[in-house]
């Protein structure tokens, strides 16, 4: 992300994963992860990971994270955003991780299905 390398990002999602591009909206697959992605790329995002912890069982692992990111907005002014994410990887047969589901929100899900 913070080289703006689209291939990279999206090469960490399984084909059919799903991205919370904000609550109350989802990017299902592949070719959606990439144009939701694309467009966050657009404002030259600055994302880091504060801290991280992971739950593993078998193959699959919930990452939670908090996080932050300057990024410019359409306008050319910085917005500030950070937030807790809460995301499910999948080991794949070749022993490396992908994602599976990508919450950048957290809990905050909860206000957009209420």
């Amino acid at each position: 992300m913070n080289r703006g390398d689209i291939d990279a990002a999206t090469a960490h999602y399984e084909p059919n994963a799903v991205l919370v591009v904000q609550p109350g909206v989802e990017a299902l697959g592949f070719v959606a992860i990439r144009e939701a992605l694309s467009g966050m790329l657009a404002g030259r995002p600055q994302l880091v990971t504060l801290g991280h912890h992971v739950f593993r069982s078998g193959n699959l692992a919930l990452c939670h994270s908090s996080w932050q990111m300057t990024i410019k907005g359409p306008d050319g002014s910085l917005i500030e955003m950070k937030g807790l994410s809460a995301d499910v990887l999948r080991q794949q047969s070749d022993g490396t991780w992908r994602i599976a589901i990508d919450n950048p929100w957290g809990t905050a899900v909860l206000g957009a299905v209420a």
